[in-house]
């Protein structure tokens, strides 16, 4: 900082005067330039008036008056003398103090003589500076001599040597205080932060503090500061991984982890590179003003695979959704994400409004969600809703072609019931890539899904894949079945695979899951505060109570929100003792509202809310506080915390990771879970209260076994729970899932023809 000081000091002077001297020579060349103009101003002035005089008295011929003449002006200011010169260049009359030091005829008189016209000039006369202004003398129209008017321009040089000496001055004098109030600002704005920064990053580094700790202000560095935070984050979390890994291996147990997973896909995928196709994207930009905001939607899927996409500069394709999408994009629709720290690709597709109408809401999300959720809503198929699906499937191939153009033996992992027709689609073209596809959403028996009118070319979409993940067994053993009925091909139930043709593609659950990790300052951060947090969501909420319970859901007719209130309607009839103490809240995110089943189920979890309300409600209190908005993971985190109980009622689920997010939240291992029977999630949960949502009763005698569960099972249960989703964490999912992928062998297929003939031609 002293090196930093004088250095700063030494360039602030040099800087300075060097300004300073270069604005003060423009200042001199001004004043000098100013006061020679004046000067010549007014030797015209006096000359033009002595002209008329000695012409006058040219006439009378005697020198004497002439002489008298020019003597009557000798003391005028900064003036020298006058000289009268006849056509020759002798003198006729000079001023006595000109006569000292002009002993010959000057040039410049000469020259205005012989050319009839008034000239001047600088000259040193005595060795002093002077200007001589020349003027002729006319008698009749002709020459008849000349007039030279002599003036001292001494005082000149004496103004501009004082213009030097008081700029010097005030040089001295600026650079002093310039000096001394920048080191001041140093001081404060500059020096003090750095200070405080470097402080801050040491207390990081040696574990004083953690990263969660506010880091001091920087806002003269801001940019710095945000690269500052993202560094102490990374460090953070490489300082808390290494510590877990260490933990893990003393116990000889193996977690997976952010970083594990990169290592485990950097391995597996060597050369080659990941491209994930899913609808929804990972980042977002919408208009808020004049400016672009970016927005991450909540996602699992984005926590599972932006590690995996990160370690290897991976390509996320997906449908931009977003309003101010295409002003964030180049010219080939590609970004880089994360905005703060750029390390993989985002292409965007553009969907028309016919097209995400149809392939979307239509045929996505009106036939195949209720065909495959068995929740008793009838599915609805249109031609015009299947044509748009293929639209889009064989655009977003196209997309994943052009992007995996480059690239040898390709990986793509293909997300969801969104794109079934893809995987074949892209091996046609790309037979030497690994494609892979994890439908989110169950499958159902073979009669359920036979309802399909295109359920042949859908299944044949799917065998295009080298892999099919699923969440559980059961539904992947209903998808063998429904291959087995409807195309032709060899189910291999020993190895959960499928035979067509000359593709071999394997059928496996996945279950996904969450991110568990033991973060110890959250630990401490949250211990024994859910009492106090429950009571502060309690106030907010307007109403008083004793136990709370929470349900997060979109409004969907899968999820069981109505049988869910009916058994809560149930269970405050059986037990009285609850009325006034239990409210629960239920955190509803509409969903697809433009659907009409939704837009009317989203009427009818209201009306039911407020009818329970109008049948308990007294005072402060009321049983049901029904959200009926969007939130954040940050803002769902402080119910998961404070909940007594989280009511998860699904009527048919793929998983269902709002148990495991309940579960993860729970670091205080209170809290107890009530979950459907057929989730995915009650295979791997046995602890929790497992019900059938259909049986209001049964949920209901859930509900106060909960509440009045001891402690002590509480506390081992969630243990429990908590131990099957740390080891089965989201990157265990997608590390599972794509080490098998990239272990499919592509030449056994490819060969078999080949081997075949030979066989045949040698025998």
């Amino acid at each position: 900082m002293r090196l930093l000081s004088a250095r700063l000091i030494v360039s602030l002077i040099l800087g300075i005067a060097l300004v300073s001297l270069l604005f003060s020579y423009y200042q001199v060349v001004v004043e000098k330039r100013g006061l020679r103009s004046d000067l010549e101003r007014r030797a015209e002035v006096l000359g033009e008036s002595l002209v008329g005089n000695v012409e006058g008295s040219w006439d009378v011929g005697s020198d004497r008056q002439l002489q008298r003449l020019v003597q009557r002006f000798a003391n005028r200011e900064h003036l020298v003398g006058v000289a009268i010169y006849d056509q020759l260049g002798n003198t006729v009359a000079m001023t006595p103090e000109l006569e000292k030091t002009l002993t010959a005829t000057p040039h410049v008189v000469a020259q205005a003589i012989a050319k009839n016209h008034v000239a001047s000039s600088f000259m040193r006369l005595g060795g002093d500076p002077v200007h001589v202004l020349a003027l002729p003398l006319h008698q009749k129209g002709e020459v008849v001599g000349g007039l030279a008017v002599v003036h001292d321009v001494s005082y000149i040089r004496a103004q501009s040597l004082r213009v030097w000496r008081v700029g010097f001055f005030r040089v001295l004098t600026q650079g002093f205080f310039v000096v001394f109030i920048t080191l001041l600002i140093v001081r404060w704005s500059i020096a003090g932060p750095i200070a405080r920064a470097a402080h801050w990053m040491r207390a990081l580094r040696t574990g004083k503090i953690s990263s969660h700790q506010e880091m001091p202000d920087l806002d003269l560095f801001r940019p710095l500061a945000r690269e500052v935070v993202t560094m102490a984050e990374s460090l953070s979390q490489a300082r808390s991984a290494a510590e877990n890994e260490a933990r893990l291996r003393e116990a000889a147990e193996s977690m997976w982890t952010a970083e594990r997973l990169s290592v485990q896909v950097r391995t597996r995928l060597q050369e080659s590179r990941l491209f994930v196709v899913s609808n929804r994207e990972p980042y977002l930009h919408q208009r808020a003003g004049k400016a672009l905001e970016v927005v991450v939607p909540p996602s699992g899927l984005v926590t599972a695979l932006e590690p995996v996409l990160r370690a290897c500069d991976g390509t996320w394709i997906a449908h931009g959704s977003g309003d101010a999408d295409m002003e964030a994009v180049d010219a080939q629709d590609r970004l880089r994400v994360p905005p703060d720290d750029p390390r993989y690709t985002l292409r965007r597709v553009w969907l028309s409004k016919e097209e995400e109408e149809g392939y979307y809401y239509g045929f996505a999300n009106e036939g195949l969600w209720p065909l495959c959720h068995i929740a008793h809503t009838r599915p609805i198929f249109r031609a015009a809703d299947w044509q748009h699906y293929q639209e889009v499937n064989r655009k977003f191939t196209q997309a994943v072609l052009e992007e995996i153009e480059d690239t040898p033996k390709p990986v793509v992992l293909v997300q969801d019931y969104h794109f079934a027709l893809l995987p074949r689609l892209v091996k046609e073209k790309r037979p030497d890539a690994r494609v892979a596809i994890f439908w989110h959403i169950p499958w159902p028996n073979p009669e359920a899904f036979g309802i399909c009118p295109w359920q042949r070319y859908l299944v044949e979409g799917l065998l295009g894949a080298d892999l099919i993940g699923f969440h559980i067994q059961s539904h992947c053993n209903n998808f063998l079945r429904t291959v087995d009925r409807v195309v032709e091909s060899r189910v291999d139930w020993e190895h959960f695979a499928v035979q067509r043709q000359d593709h071999r593609t394997i059928v496996r659950p996945f279950p996904i899951s969450v991110d568990l990790t033991d973060d110890q300052s959250a630990q401490d951060k949250h211990d024994g505060s859910s009492y106090i947090e429950r009571g502060t969501l309690i106030r907010n909420l307007g109403v008083e109570a004793t136990f709370l319970g929470v349900g997060v859901d979109r409004v969907d007719y899968t999820k069981g929100i109505l049988e869910r209130f009916l058994a809560i309607e149930r269970f405050l009839e059986k037990n009285p003792t609850y009325q006034g103490k239990f409210t629960f809240v239920q955190i509803g995110a509409p969903s697809r509202t433009h659907i009409k089943r939704y837009h009317d189920l989203l009427a009818e979890v209201e009306a039911e809310a407020e009818r329970i309300n109008w049948h308990f409600q007294a005072a402060k209190w009321k049983p049901i506080v029904f959200l009926k908005r969007q939130h954040s993971h940050k803002e769902i985190a402080p119910y998961y915390r404070a909940a007594d109980l989280c009511l998860v009622t699904s009527l048919h689920d793929g998983m269902n990771l709002v148990a495991k997010e309940f579960l993860a939240a729970r670091r205080d291992e209170r809290g107890v879970l009530i979950l459907s029977q057929f989730t995915g999630a009650a295979t791997e949960l046995r602890d929790a209260l497992l019900v059938n949502p259909y049986d209001i009763d049964q949920t209901a005698e859930a509900i106060r076994v909960a509440l009045e569960m001891e402690p002590e099972e509480k506390q081992l249960r969630m243990q429990r729970m908590r131990r099957v989703i740390k080891e089965h964490n989201i990157y265990r999912w997608a590390g599972n899932l794509i080490t098998e992928l990239c272990e499919v062998r592509l030449d056994a297929a490819q060969d078999a023809p080949e081997k075949l003939r030979a066989s045949v031609s040698g025998a």
